[in-house]
């Protein structure tokens, strides 16, 4: 049981399945791709986890479709009910499953549920532009619990969030402290472009070296293969460091974001999945800071 979903467009079907990761873990990977109509917009490893009295659901994918297909899959799987839902990030496709899930407690920091309301028109705006169909009756609901860092459930220590920060301003990592299994969310991306639209790299890196300190077995990043080692978390180090190193060069000799965009980029990186489109997304989104970080020692 369990592989990477093959979205069907012709039935809209996802095709979802759960691996299990250890007893009473599971995730549900999508595609290690940007968004398109191809993938439904499915491109998040999603998850859930059986607990006493019932599942926790880890995000909630990008789409009521897929909520709702989601939802499906863990009764099938489980056969106990929903208990509540956990979203790591403010990114949208751990979020706009939601409406699947509006008869459960919904879980998310202050500061993520801040910014899901800030940015939620425009998320819908995009993925209905991106994945037509899929997004079919997909609106926005959001989180409707704040939690906080410390164990997951009332007297149960198996199960931890850190609050970590850089990708977002609020990144959660859920801990499973018997099996080692780390869902790291958006800090970590494996084989795949990372994605930066809300990224802080310093806050970031230092998160990565909090992770790197953190015992696993096996670590789920929320793009790209699940990995039973410290890859994902040195290749996204590597290329956050790469991204510093040539950006901060760049902004000092001058150069304009068309050259930034045309410089040689290592291999390692041009190989990974979504180059093409996330790499100049990247670009547009951190490299005017350098710019005036530059402009402005001078």
């Amino acid at each position: 049981m369990g592989a990477v979903a093959q979205a069907d467009p012709t039935t809209l079907d996802y095709r979802l399945s759960a691996r299990a990761l250890a007893p009473d873990v599971y995730v549900v990977e999508g595609a290690n791709a940007d968004f398109s109509r191809a993938n439904g917009c499915n491109i998040i490893n999603t998850g859930f986890i059986v607990v006493d009295d019932g599942v926790i659901v880890i995000n909630t994918g990008p789409s009521k479709r897929y909520g709702e297909q989601l939802r499906a899959l863990v009764g099938r799987t489980t056969g106990k009910p929903v208990k509540q839902v956990l979203h790591l990030n403010l990114h949208p496709d751990y979020f706009l499953g939601n409406q699947a899930f509006a008869d459960v407690p919904r879980l998310a920091t202050a500061a993520t549920i801040e910014g899901m309301r800030a940015e939620a028109k425009s998320y819908e705006d995009n993925l209905y532009r991106l994945c037509g169909d899929w997004m079919k009756a997909t609106e926005a609901l959001l989180p409707d619990r704040t939690v906080a860092p410390g164990p997951l459930l009332a007297g149960n220590p198996r199960f931890e969030l850190r609050e970590l920060k850089g990708h977002t301003a609020s990144d959660l990592v859920l801990v499973d402290r018997i099996s080692g299994v780390v869902f790291a969310g958006g800090l970590v991306f494996v084989d795949r472009v990372p994605t930066t639209p809300h990224a802080r790299l310093p806050d970031w890196l230092a998160s990565l070296d909090a992770l790197a300190a953190q015992p696993f077995k096996t670590l789920v990043p929320s793009h790209g293969p699940v990995v039973g080692d410290a890859r994902g978390i040195e290749q996204t180090r590597r290329y956050l460091r790469w991204l510093d190193g040539s950006f901060g060069a760049a902004a000092q000799r001058g150069s304009e974001m068309t050259e930034v965009l045309a410089q040689p980029v290592p291999a390692e990186f041009r190989n990974w999945a979504a180059f093409a489109t996330e790499y100049p997304r990247n670009v547009v989104h951190l490299y005017p800071a350098y710019e005036l970080k530059s402009l402005q020692a001078r």
